[in-house]
């Protein structure tokens, strides 16, 4: 293991011990430690080290590389692919904690909560602060990707009286349907017509800074943007211009693109923006679930040779 953030690591020691699997937590994540340690094994279990090509090249009996979480993109996968070591990642484990806190947030950006609770801890007791926040039922929410999370986010969305629309290149609009999702095929359509844009991307060359001045340009002054899902999907310069320009009217946002941040994010200063400190995947029972399911792949990879969530 090649780093953690919890508090022991009794979980993974019992899956492995199970699985007659030896199990060492590296004392450091830079390289030099990771691949002196990793170096003959044949697992690596991953929750934020990066894994770079450099130190994939020094693995010489990996056979399995799986990040704890659902977002692999601190992991070379190109380069373990081409030394044949096997990409795995846990994609099931807290899809209706990342939807309620996607749609927790929506609503305290649209409500006003966040900003109305900080006026009357102020002593200020002003009703008509709250007087511009639009009534929900007849938007248009709209989800830039719509698989398991967005599909999740959508059914809370369709509760409140939502239209939900969605953009996502790689889903047919017959599965969309299925979860009452309207799917437009063309980005810059999409974008203009949405009232609120919920993001649900893997963080990819692809869809890095998806969301840059170019696309905010083309969105509703009124516009919300929530993103629950990597920071580096938002440009934050571009971001902040547009929101300090009323280009678009808030933000909500679990992830940065750097994070943790050296100092409050500048964003932060703006009375329409909400952030969190990456939290919306963690619940009382999330944080077990994964545990145990990163742990069970790399089980599942050595003794049966392939994982449940193979990546590459």
């Amino acid at each position: 293991m090649t780093d953690t953030i919890f508090p022991d690591t009794a979980l993974e020691e019992g899956v492995f011990k199970k699985e007659g699997v030896e199990f060492n937590i590296s004392p450091s994540h830079d390289l030099e430690t990771l691949a002196e340690l990793g170096k003959d094994a044949d697992a690596l279990l991953v929750v934020y080290a990066k894994i770079s090509a450099e130190l994939i090249h020094k693995l010489n009996n990996c056979k399995v590389i799986v990040k704890a979480g659902i977002g692999y993109n601190n992991i070379d996968v190109k380069a373990a692919s081409e030394k044949g070591i096997i990409v795995a990642n846990v994609p099931d484990y807290c899809q209706d904690e990342v939807a309620d806190h996607t749609f927790g947030m929506f609503l305290a950006l649209a409500r006003k909560i966040c900003h109305l609770d900080s006026q009357v801890a102020k002593g200020t007791w002003d009703a008509n602060q709250g007087k511009d926040a639009p009534r929900l039922r007849g938007k248009k929410f709209g989800l830039l990707g719509c698989g398991a999370i967005g599909q999740q986010v959508a059914l809370r969305a369709r509760a409140f009286g939502l239209d939900v629309v969605g953009y996502d290149p790689y889903s047919s609009s017959e599965l969309l349907s299925k979860h009452h999702i309207d799917k437009i095929d063309d980005l810059e359509e999409f974008l203009h017509d949405v009232d609120y844009l919920s993001l649900h991307l893997p963080l990819t060359e692809e869809t890095r800074h998806i969301i840059d001045k170019s696309s905010l340009e083309k969105m509703k002054e009124s516009a919300l943007i929530i993103n629950t899902s990597r920071g580096g999907l938002v440009q934050e310069n571009d971001l902040y211009a547009a929101l300090i320009e009323k280009r678009v009217a808030g933000a909500a946002l679990d992830v940065l693109e750097f994070e943790p941040p050296r100092s409050a994010p500048e964003l932060s200063s703006l009375s329409n923006v909400i952030i969190t400190p990456h939290t919306a995947f963690l619940s009382q029972d999330s944080v077990s679930e994964l545990r145990t399911k990163a742990s069970q792949e790399v089980a599942k990879t050595i003794n049966h040779g392939t994982p449940k969530n193979r990546v590459n």
